[in-house]
């Protein structure tokens, strides 16, 4: 690669565009690969030779994973790094740890709390940096959200998306794709607990209509995609004061009920069942968060192929 790395902090980053070539070569890749083994490369092996560094500040199962199994499909390889076992954890900065992997691999993942040391990150390094999750949100997940809707045959124009829960670091990058994408979502959630007014601002700035209410039900009417989240997140206080704000906006069979018949459930994992959703629900044939959860490997694979300027 010539010139300015192309980093992923945001959807925006990418733009419209590039979210649909995403897309698009996610579904072809998926298709072109289908009953080959998980770990055997793409034909193409685009991203042979490339070494991703994955930094985790936080825990993570799907991340993890789908982002160490793109990389093998798209012929390269990655290196794990936890804090508590490297230098990161032990004081170095990150724009120290930047500069010191951009020397070694040829793009670093990280997954941590304040979105500031993404963007510290990026600053400093001279690879692609992708925003694995952040305080602030997780573009990965939806890119693999929005391909999981398109494959269960609903078009992103016009779509009507219903959050239930709390406004948090998924909803924004949801918010984010809506202005890109140009569909509409009505965030249901208690008082107090809205989303960043500057999502929300992004979102309609690009032509997205967006509903804030307090009301489950007013959510969910005629909804195409319900989308929840886990209501507690690791190491928040005041779970228990949460818990109860969040019960009214739990997806059950009845809300389901008061979206279009062919309704979509999504949740990014790991769902706590009983309480952010029904069993019911959760285990429905409308629910297509196992399918969701597989789509990351897909989604990501594009996103790194779009950071390494192969795409788009």
């Amino acid at each position: 690669m010539s010139g300015s790395p192309l980093h992923f902090l945001d959807l925006g980053d990418a733009g419209a565009n590039a979210m649909a070539a995403m897309i698009s070569d996610a579904i072809d890749r998926k298709a072109a690969r289908a009953g080959s083994p998980k770990g055997e490369a793409d034909n193409d092996a685009p991203l042979a030779g490339r070494v991703l560094a994955l930094v985790f500040e936080k825990n993570s199962t799907r991340t993890r994973v789908s982002f160490d199994i793109a990389m093998r499909q798209l012929g390269g390889t990655v290196l794990i790094l936890e804090a508590g076992s490297s230098q990161l954890g032990r004081g170095e900065s990150i724009a120290d740890t930047a500069r010191v992997l951009s020397r070694m691999v040829d793009a670093i993942m990280l997954r941590t709390d304040d979105h500031a040391k993404i963007e510290e990150m990026a600053r400093h390094a001279t690879v692609p940096v992708i925003n694995g999750l952040t305080d602030r949100s997780h573009p990965c997940q939806i890119v693999a959200d929005l391909l999981t809707v398109i494959e269960h045959g609903k078009a992103l124009p016009g779509l009507e998306l219903a959050w239930f829960g709390d406004g948090n670091n998924v909803l924004h990058s949801v918010l984010e794709a809506a202005g890109l994408m140009k569909f509409n979502v009505r965030v249901a959630t208690p008082p107090g607990f809205e989303p960043d007014p500057e999502f929300v601002e992004l979102a309609r700035a690009g032509g997205a209509r967006v509903t804030l209410t307090n009301s489950a039900k007013e959510g969910a009417s005629d909804a195409d995609v319900l989308v929840t989240d886990t209501w507690i997140s690791m190491g928040q206080d005041d779970a228990d004061e949460k818990r109860r704000a969040m019960e009214p906006f739990q997806v059950n069979e009845s809300l389901m009920g008061m979206a279009k018949s062919n309704a979509l459930f999504l949740h990014c994992l790991p769902a706590h069942v009983g309480e952010e959703v029904s069993e019911g629900v959760f285990e429905s044939a409308q629910s297509v968060v196992f399918d969701e959860a597989e789509n990351r490997i897909h989604a990501q694979k594009s996103v790194l192929l779009w950071c390494f300027g192969k795409l788009g």
